[in-house]
């Protein structure tokens, strides 16, 4: 793991979730320019979108803020698997924003489609940072296996890809992921990872001990070149730490 990684650890999800919100607050503070971020799925940033609309839909930027997404599943938006379906319900549509700042992926289309328009749209509207798109914030989840975005251990390969996405498999139900690449993910200003609960402590200790075992999983490899990546976990999930 790179020396610049940070751990904060709070009591549970939800008390993660309103700290984070908090920060994400200040950065946008601080930040007087467009504020590019990649969302993530899963409860977790569930209860932050909870937390953002119910506490900070008045103070936001919104105006500045552009929302992409570091992976979706290949369904319609209206699907419940959808990672956007999930911000929209939780997010979009208890605040003020334009359309045009929300950048999903289509996943109602055929993967190798969706990846390709994903990837073009990235490329004409991010900045560019020695030949990879350049996010502001990418939000990033952990998987019970490891995985990070759609970057599963069976297909580490996608973490030295030189597409900007890929279309990646589920290794247990198939299903079919657009995902971002590990030069992308590691060509962010930063990337912040949000996990909480028991089934993440193991996985964690592995990769914080820079274990052999927690090189194997891709969660490892992610660590900004010329950024900063902070884990943000609560108890249960830094419950085995060394």
């Amino acid at each position: 793991m790179a020396s610049n990684k940070e751990i904060k650890i709070y009591t549970d999800a939800q008390e993660l979730a309103e700290s984070f919100a908090f920060e994400l607050f200040q950065m946008t503070q601080s930040n007087r320019q467009r504020f590019d971020i990649a969302l993530s799925g899963g409860s977790t940033p569930k209860l932050l979108f909870d937390v953002l609309a119910s506490e900070y839909a008045e103070k936001f930027p919104w105006e500045r803020i552009h929302f992409w997404w570091g992976d979706e599943r290949c369904v319609p938006p209206t699907d419940a698997d959808s990672n956007y379906g999930m911000t929209k319900q939780h997010l979009f549509s208890k605040i003020t924003i334009d359309e045009s700042q929300i950048h999903r992926v289509k996943g109602e289309l055929d993967p190798a489609k969706a990846a390709t328009l994903y990837s073009d749209e990235i490329k004409s509207q991010l900045n560019d940072r020695d030949g990879w798109p350049n996010f502001d914030l990418i939000i990033l989840g952990m998987g019970d296996d490891g995985h990070t975005a759609s970057i599963f251990p069976h297909e580490m390969q996608l973490l030295n890809s030189d597409k900007i996405c890929e279309v990646a498999t589920h290794p247990v139900s198939g299903q079919k992921r657009v995902s971002l690449t590990g030069k992308v993910l590691n060509n962010a200003n930063r990337v912040h990872f949000l996990i909480s609960g028991q089934a993440k402590a193991q996985r964690l200790a592995e990769i914080m001990s820079d274990s052999a075992e927690g090189q194997k999983l891709p969660s490892y490899h992610i660590e900004p070149v010329n950024g900063e990546t902070i884990f943000f976990l609560d108890e249960e999930a830094g419950s085995k730490l060394p």
